[in-house]
C-alpha cells in the first residue's frame, strides 16, 4: 500500500485543527433548522436549502432535486411505497476531478423527531457543553452531514485539486426504513467508485451492516359473555403467551444464524426485541428482530412464521383465531463487503495515522441505508463518523473531539483516495 504523504497529512491536520471551530459551527447550524422525518411526511427542505447554500459560497454546484424529478425511482424493486416526499428535495453536487478514483459523501439529512421525553437542554438549540453538541440529530446525523460539508468547504478554501471526482450528498428519508432518498441519488447519477456514509461510527471503520424486520402482531377477543364458569378468550392471555415464548424465539435466531465475521464480537449479533405493546382496542405487540448480512427476507420470514404458528398451536383454546401479522416499514436487508476492499484497507490506514492506532473495523449495530449502495449498485460503501450518544433519545449529543478526529481522517482518505493533482 502507497505510504502516506506526510506534508498532506500535516497540511490536513493543521487545517483542521485551526478551523474546528468552523466544524462545530456547522453542526450547530444544521442542529438548529429541525428537518424531523414524521413518516410518511417530512420537514427537510429548510436544512437541505443551508446546505445548499454552504456548498454554493464554496463554489460547488448543488442541485436540489425533489424524487419526483427521478427516472425509474417508483419502479425500481428496491422503492418503498406510501411516503409523501412533497416539498422534500434530496440535494447532490459533484465536484469533477481531472481523472482519478471518485468518491461519494453521503449522509441523511432527517432525524428522529423530537420526542416526548423530556429535555434538559433545547432539544433544537444546537448547545456546548464540555466536549458536546447537543441537539436533535447531533449523532444521527447531522455532525456527519457538518463533518462532510466541512470537507467540501476545506478543499475549497486549500484550492485543493482532486484527480477523481468528490461527490457530496444529503438525502431525505432514511429513518424509520425510508431509504428512497438514498435510492434516488443512485438513480440521478450521485454515483463513484466508492461511498462514505457519515454515520456515527463511533471512529470504526464499518463496512457492514445488520438488517431488522418490524412486525406488528394483533391478537383479537371473540368477546361474549361468561358461561360455564369460564371468560370468552381474552387478548391478555394471549398477549401473555406470546411474550412468554419471546426468548425461545430469540434463542433459536442464535443457534440458527450464521454469525458473520464482522460480528463475532458480539455477545448476541442477532438480538430480538418487544419494542412497544398496545391493549387497546385489541392486543398489538411490535416485535423487532435483527439479523445477519447473507440472511434472506424469504428465510427469516419462514422463521418467524413458523415459530408463531407454533406459538398458537401450543395454547389453541385461547387463540379462537390467529394473530395478524403486517410489517410497516421496509425489509431491511443485512449487508457487508470484504475487508480486504481498497476503501476499507485505506481508510483504516488514514484513521490510523490520525488517531495513532488502527481502528476497528466491525459491523454497526442497526440497520440503514448503505445496502442500497452495496447490493442495489455494487458500490463499495463503509460507515465512518464520530461518537456520541441518547440517539434517538432526550439530550441526544456528539463528542467533539471525536467529531474532530472524524473529520480529519475522512480529509485524509479523500485525498488519498482520489488523489491530488
Amino acid at each position: 500500500m502507497v505510504p502516506i504523504d506526510q506534508n498532506l497529512q500535516s497540511m490536513i491536520v493543521d487545517y483542521v485543527e485551526r478551523q474546528q471551530s468552523r466544524l462545530i459551527g456547522l453542526t450547530r447550524e444544521l442542529i438548529r433548522i429541525p428537518s424531523e422525518n414524521t413518516a410518511p411526511a417530512g420537514a427537510e427542505r429548510a436544512c437541505q436549502e443551508h446546505i445548499a447554500h454552504v456548498l454554493q459560497m464554496s463554489e460547488w454546484d448543488a442541485v436540489l432535486y425533489e424524487l419526483s424529478e427521478v427516472k425509474g425511482l417508483h419502479e425500481h424493486p428496491l422503492f418503498w411505497p406510501g411516503r409523501d416526499y412533497t416539498n422534500r428535495p434530496n440535494l447532490g453536487a459533484r465536484r469533477k476531478g481531472s481523472g482519478g478514483r471518485s468518491l461519494v459523501l453521503s449522509g441523511h439529512v432527517d432525524t428522529v423527531p423530537r420526542g416526548t421525553q423530556p429535555w434538559t437542554r433545547d432539544a433544537f438549540g444546537g448547545d456546548v457543553d464540555g466536549n458536546r453538541v447537543y441537539g436533535r440529530g447531533a449523532n444521527d446525523m447531522k455532525a456527519g452531514i457538518a463533518m462532510n460539508l466541512f470537507i467540501a468547504e476545506a478543499i475549497a478554501n486549500l484550492q485543493i485539486r482532486l484527480r477523481g471526482d468528490l461527490v457530496f450528498e444529503s438525502v431525505i428519508d432514511e429513518e424509520f426504513g425510508g431509504v428512497n432518498g438514498t435510492l434516488a441519488g443512485r438513480l440521478h447519477g450521485y454515483n463513484g467508485d466508492a461511498a462514505v456514509i457519515s454515520e456515527p461510527s463511533f471512529l470504526r471503520v464499518c463496512p457492514a451492516q445488520r438488517g431488522g424486520r418490524v412486525a406488528h402482531i394483533t391478537f383479537r377477543a371473540t368477546g361474549g359473555v361468561l358461561t360455564e364458569d369460564k371468560f370468552p378468550a381474552g387478548v391478555n392471555e394471549q398477549l401473555t403467551h406470546f411474550l412468554k415464548n419471546v426468548p425461545e424465539f430469540a434463542a433459536q435466531r442464535r443457534r440458527n444464524a450464521h454469525v458473520h465475521e464482522l460480528y463475532t464480537h458480539h455477545a448476541d449479533p442477532v438480538p430480538v426485541s418487544i419494542t412497544k405493546v398496545f391493549t387497546s382496542p385489541w392486543g398489538t405487540s411490535e416485535f423487532y428482530w435483527q439479523l445477519m448480512p447473507g440472511e434472506t427476507q424469504n428465510q427469516i420470514e419462514r422463521e418467524f412464521f413458523s415459530w408463531l404458528a407454533g406459538v398458537v398451536r401450543s395454547r389453541p383454546e385461547i387463540f379462537p383465531t390467529p394473530p395478524e401479522v403486517e410489517f410497516p416499514i421496509r425489509w431491511m436487508p443485512g449487508s457487508a463487503i470484504a475487508t480486504s476492499e481498497p476503501l476499507v484497507r485505506e481508510l483504516a490506514t488514514c484513521a490510523e495515522a490520525v488517531l495513532g492506532t488502527r481502528p476497528k473495523i466491525e459491523g454497526i449495530e442497526g440497520p440503514c441505508d448503505m445496502f442500497v449502495f452495496q447490493q442495489g449498485f455494487s458500490i463499495p460503501a463503509v460507515l465512518w463518523g464520530p461518537r456520541g450518544g441518547n440517539t434517538h433519545a432526550a439530550d441526544e449529543y456528539v463528542e467533539i473531539d471525536s467529531l474532530v478526529d472524524a473529520a480529519t481522517a475522512l480529509f485524509l482518505f479523500v485525498c488519498r483516495w482520489c488523489g491530488v493533482a
